[in-house]
């Protein structure tokens, strides 16, 4: 992401999203603004994913030249920054005397189903760490959470990234899955079905004793409730934090 200089170190576009520059020159106002870009650019990946986006296709959204929007955002990488912010939105909102596990996992499940309502979020690199808007105040949440626990400032941003790593992963996990299953036309428990079936095939007892365990349980072929592993994932990481408080008192 291309850095200019001003006084935060931060991109133009990127200080525009703050609200420290209204917009990216001087002359009559213009007729576009980085709001109808950024939103042009959410629509076409939420309509055809990630890789339709493109400087000339969102200048083709809006009618106006692919060179006009670079007055507002001088790199595609800047674009995909803002567009991720916008999809994660603002934070739910949250109670100051809230126990901090319940906070979290609050916390956790509306990081899940922002990025449930934006697939493609999970599909933007991570190139820097959180510099707009939202991403802050999601992180100033989830920070808040813990504020009243004995973990140390360092120790509270590490659970915050052991958190919303899991959350990100399970939702890209998710989204892959769903996908194949719309290229098969198969359901979820049919692909599980098959799996399991295929495993059982070419696995035996001898080389593969765990597996082959697993399998006679019929787990395997049992994919269970589209948010189980959700909720069991994020209660053992929880567990674990919360013996990490208990030391720490």
């Amino acid at each position: 992401m291309a850095t200019e200089e001003n006084g935060t170190g931060l991109p133009a576009s990127i200080e525009a999203a703050w609200g420290l520059r209204e917009r990216p020159g001087k002359g009559p106002r213009p007729g576009l603004t980085l709001g109808r870009i950024v939103d042009a650019a959410v629509g076409i990946a939420s309509a055809d994913g990630l890789g339709a986006v493109s400087m000339s296709r969102v200048a083709a959204e809006l009618g106006v030249s692919t060179m006009s929007l670079y007055r507002y955002v001088s790199a595609k990488d800047e674009l995909l920054v803002l567009m991720e912010d916008a999809a994660y939105g603002p934070t739910p909102p949250g109670d100051p005397a809230e126990d901090w596990r319940a906070g979290f996992t609050d916390w956790a499940w509306g990081l899940r189903t922002a990025l449930a309502r934006h697939p493609w979020v999970v599909r933007i690199p991570i190139s820097t760490p959180p510099s707009t808007p939202n991403s802050v105040a999601w992180m100033e949440r989830g920070l808040a959470c813990l504020r009243r626990t004995s973990l140390s400032e360092g120790e509270k941003v590490s659970v915050l990234m052991l958190v919303s790593g899991f959350v990100r992963n399970e939702a890209r996990l998710t989204t892959d899955l769903q996908a194949a299953n719309r290229r098969t036309g198969d359901s979820l428990e049919t692909s599980m079905a098959a799996w399991a079936r295929l495993l059982e095939r070419v696995t035996d007892a001898e080389r593969f004793p765990a597996v082959t365990a697993a399998l006679r349980t019929g787990e395997f072929g049992a994919p269970g409730g589209p948010d189980d592993e959700f909720v069991f994932g994020l209660e053992r990481i929880l567990d674990g934090v919360e013996a990490l408080v208990s030391a720490r008192s």
